[in-house]
């Protein structure tokens, strides 16, 4: 009997926000393999399965993304119960649709388990709402791995026309404030760098989209926000209700 791949979405980071049937899912599992971002915390929802980290960080090590495919596909057909257990969402620049699509070729059945994403959660949980009544009416969320293809999403917002957030984008954060300022965006644009958000050591970078390529801020994972929501949360930072509210402090 053949068994099953649950692509799971793992929040932004703190264990609390997984979803009922994320936990039903790592419960039931025989085999986790989880991401460089999901914290550790969330296995103790499979303490009858195997763990397994699967992570891809830059400028590290990494075990190629058709290694994984294989071994879920090889447990599977063993009727093992799989979770694939993804930070954020496994749809947003996670690598799950690929996953999704190797799954199906090899005639394994897989189900998405929808997760909170970092594009939404992040700025949410530091008091910046991605839209808001007479300020955005819109977001948009580029990755910012790469110049050729966030470059082109960036230069056809009309100036302020929407919140953008970036991805994986901290250090690239200096070439995206350049394609944005080149496009005609005001230079006093609200923005923010926001790192570990959902963790007690949450911290923030708030200016301006003129200084936001010169940021000193710490290199790793973290969320770039910029956009006339931003000036928001220190009105909503004021208002934190501390545990599972807003935790990004300013530096």
């Amino acid at each position: 009997m053949i068994g099953m791949v649950s692509l799971v979405g793992a929040g932004p980071g703190d264990p609390d926000l997984l979803t009922l049937r994320a936990v039903d899912r790592l419960r039931a599992a025989d085999l986790v393999l989880y991401d460089a971002l999901v914290d550790r915390a969330a296995l103790r929802h499979a303490p009858q399965a195997q763990h397994a980290w699967v992570g891809k960080r830059a400028g590290r090590h990494s075990i190629e993304q058709d290694t994984i495919e294989r071994v879920m596909i090889r447990r599977a057909l063993r009727g093992e119960r799989i979770v694939r257990l993804k930070s954020g969402d496994p749809f947003v620049f996670g690598r799950g649709g690929e996953e999704a699509l190797a799954l199906a070729a090899a005639g394994v059945p897989c189900e998405v388990v929808p997760g909170v994403s970092s594009a939404v959660a992040v700025p949410a949980l530091s008091g910046i709402p991605v839209t808001h009544r007479g300020l955005s009416t819109a977001f948009v969320v580029v990755s910012g791995h790469a110049e050729e293809a966030y470059a082109p999403v960036l230069r056809a917002l009309p100036p302020g026309s929407a919140t953008v957030v970036i991805l994986m984008g901290i250090a690239t954060r200096r070439a995206s404030a350049a394609v944005l300022l080149a496009g005609g965006w005001d230079p006093e644009t609200p923005a923010a760098l926001l790192f570990s958000v959902s963790h007690p050591d949450a911290s923030a970078w708030h200016g301006t989209l003129r200084n936001l390529g010169k940021a000193q801020a710490e290199e790793g994972p973290g969320v770039i926000v910029v956009g006339a929501t931003v000036a928001l949360a220190a009105q909503l930072q004021s208002a934190s209700v501390g545990q599972g509210g807003l935790h990004a402090v300013a530096r």
